[in-house]
This record gives C-alpha cells, structure tokens and sequence, in this order.
C-alpha cells in the first residue's frame, strides 16, 4: 500500500514539472528506501534478524553430519577400550540396526525429502502473492529437499536419522509457533497476518493448492 501511495505521487510529481522516466524511476526508488529504512527502525523489524538463526543452523548441521560420517566410517579414536564405529553398528532401531550401513529400504531419504517439501510448501503458502525472487527461492528450496533423497541414500544410516529429526523438529517448530495459545504464552506480538484458526487455515490452504486446481 505504502508502494502504490507512492508511486501515485511520483507520478503526479512527475506531471507536473515535467520529470523523465528515469528521474521518476530514481526518486521512486531513493524514497522507497527510506520509507523502508524507516519501517525498520520503528518496527525493529530488519530482514537479517529473520535468517540469523540460519547462520547458525547451516554451520551446526555441516559439522554434525561431517562429525557423524567420521564415526560411521571408524575415522574417529576408540573410546574406552571400544570403537565409536562398533557402537554405531549396534546403535540402531527398527529397519536400521546398523547405523553405519546405507538404508536400503529408501524410508529415512524419502521421509526427509518429503518432510523438506512440507515445510517449503508451508512458507509458499503463507504468501498469497511471491515476487519473482521469492518464486526463484522457493523453487530452488523445492529443488533441494528433493535432492536430498538420493544424497541421503547414499551416506550412513546415522547422518540420514540425523537429517530426518532435524526436519521434523523443524516442522514441528513451525507449527508450534503458529499456534496462538503458544504464542501468547511466550509473549510473541501479535500480527494482522495472524489467524485464530491457523491449523485450519493451512489445512484450507494445503487443500485449495493441491486438490482443487484445475
């Protein structure tokens, strides 16, 4: 709205002391700026403070799934008298006993790419209308979760199981924060984008998306 209000009076502006497109175009974007400089300050709301947590993440992840491949593949000192690996190969449950070994039966893969997917498609469909770059990164972020499948395939057993809860707490960490009685609960301010029912809106959402295109 602030956008469209100013633009409006850009080319009223323009108009009236006879402006060329270009000096239009750059009074345009100058005032954009500060306009938007301005939202930041008053509502301390700057873009870099939503991806920090992101550079944290990434780097934790690397090292955990580098630090978990050196385990699976005994590359690591013993501990005790006992390899880390032999206790990794006794270490599983269910289909994967031996946390060391490939998991043949594609279950962990497949759940991370499609618990990746889900959590994409969650952000997509907060958005009822993406700018270019924000199409361009949710395809990218699609590409990626479906990557991941073959490339889970094909490393131990452990650094898949880890990859799978760190998405699944991801999720679940999303969900939780839409919730409003959580929300509240640790005091999170509340947005005009915030719904009363949002499990209800998303389920809508997911539905509308994916079963009622023609």
């Amino acid at each position: 709205m602030i956008a469209k209000n100013l633009n409006y009076d850009i080319a009223l502006r323009a108009k009236q002391l006879g402006w060329s497109k270009r000096l239009s175009r750059l009074t345009y974007l100058n005032n954009m700026r500060r306009i938007v400089s301005e939202l930041y300050i008053r509502d301390n709301c700057h873009p870099f403070k939503a991806t920090l947590l992101v550079w944290i993440q990434i780097p934790m992840w690397i090292f955990m799934s580098v630090a978990l491949r050196n385990f699976s593949l005994g590359i690591t000192d013993s501990e005790g008298g006992f390899s880390i690996r032999e206790q990794f190969s006794t270490g599983g449950v269910l289909w994967f006993p031996d946390l060391t070994l490939l998991d043949s039966t594609w279950i962990l893969p497949i759940s991370v790419g499609m618990l990746n997917l889900l959590i994409v498609e969650i952000f997509a469909l907060q958005k009822l209308e993406m700018s270019r770059f924000h199409k361009y990164v949710t395809h990218f972020a699609r590409g990626i979760s479906v990557l991941i499948i073959p490339i889970a395939a094909t490393v131990p057993s452990s650094i898949a199981l880890y990859w799978f809860c760190s998405s699944f707490l991801g999720l679940l960490q999303n969900l939780l924060l839409r919730s409003p009685g959580f929300r509240q609960l640790c005091h999170i301010p509340q947005t005009r984008s915030q719904s009363d029912t949002p499990y209800k809106d998303l389920f809508a959402a997911f539905y509308a998306k994916f079963f009622l295109r023609k």
